[in-house]
């Protein structure tokens, strides 16, 4: 994936946040990596390609283009010329993909990381894509396995963006305990993540860690980033925490800025346990 890639996957993760998860999807896999050098692959120079890889690759950033576009149906069809060119191309089995997980086609997508994982093992954010496919049809104990092949690697540049995929999926399976280990590494490696630090600090609410939920919850909510989950989940350890002043700052907040949202409604009703 290309830096400005990179870049507005991560303004489009902002912003999920995990009280139903629904968002997680959309989220994750617009954080995958697209195919431009495998993360899984030796690091690749020009000379390296043959005029078929070259040709294929050309092509393959063509599509990579449109799908970061929202052109999905277009950028299937770059990909078919694609593996019409090399049918071996590791990384355009992984764009098809994350195509297909886009258009809800959950056996072509797990066909596709299939085959980027069969002609290429090493390929560390085809093994992270293919742990999100699984991890969203509650498939566990396979999505770990796939996540841990992608932190495997000793190369992958994604480690941070894998933790947090790990440790999300642990806390669905309700292993809470490992989640919060998994998403305490990922915020160590990016702590200005705030997929990571909300999800941290409500798995610390959840378990009755409330002083340390403040922690992450507070700077999440002190910087931009903070939308109307965030600021209920803050309302809810403030509450927890006996901190009146912290807690009617930040129901102001909510009610300026999200005065629509569920999280207000459930500030006017008190709803806290909910």
């Amino acid at each position: 994936m290309t830096k400005a890639m990179v870049a507005r996957s991560r303004a489009r993760a902002g912003w999920f946040a995990g009280a139903a998860l629904a968002a997680v999807l959309t989220t994750l896999v617009a954080g995958c990596a697209t195919p431009q050098q495998s993360a899984g692959a030796d690091m690749a120079t020009p000379s390296d390609d043959s005029e078929q890889r070259r040709r294929a690759r050309i092509r393959l950033e063509l599509a990579s283009g449109y799908y970061e576009e929202g052109k999905t149906e277009v950028a299937l069809d770059e990909l078919k010329q694609v593996l019409a060119i090399d049918p071996n191309f590791a990384d355009a089995y992984n764009l098809r993909g994350l195509i297909y997980m886009r258009l809800g086609d959950n056996r072509q997508a797990e066909d596709s990381f299939r085959r980027a994982l069969a002609i290429n093992p090493r390929d560390a954010d085809a093994a992270h894509n293919y742990g999100w496919l699984q991890c969203t049809q509650a498939r566990y104990p396979e999505s770990e396995r796939a996540f841990q092949q992608a932190l495997a690697n000793p190369i992958y540049a994604g480690r941070s963006r894998t933790l947090m995929a790990l440790g999300v999926c642990q806390a669905r399976a309700g292993l809470l305990a490992d989640a919060e280990r998994s998403l305490s590494r990922s915020y160590e490696l990016d702590a200005a993540n705030p997929i990571t630090g909300y999800n941290l600090a409500r798995i610390l609410y959840q378990k009755g860690e409330y002083q340390r939920a403040q922690f992450y919850i507070r700077r999440l909510n002190n910087s931009e980033l903070a939308n109307a989950e965030t600021l209920w989940l803050g309302i809810k350890v403030e509450q927890r925490m006996n901190d009146a002043q912290a807690m009617g700052q930040l129901s102001d907040v909510l009610r300026r800025r999200f005065p629509q949202s569920r999280e207000r409604l459930s500030l006017d009703r008190r709803a806290f346990d909910e």
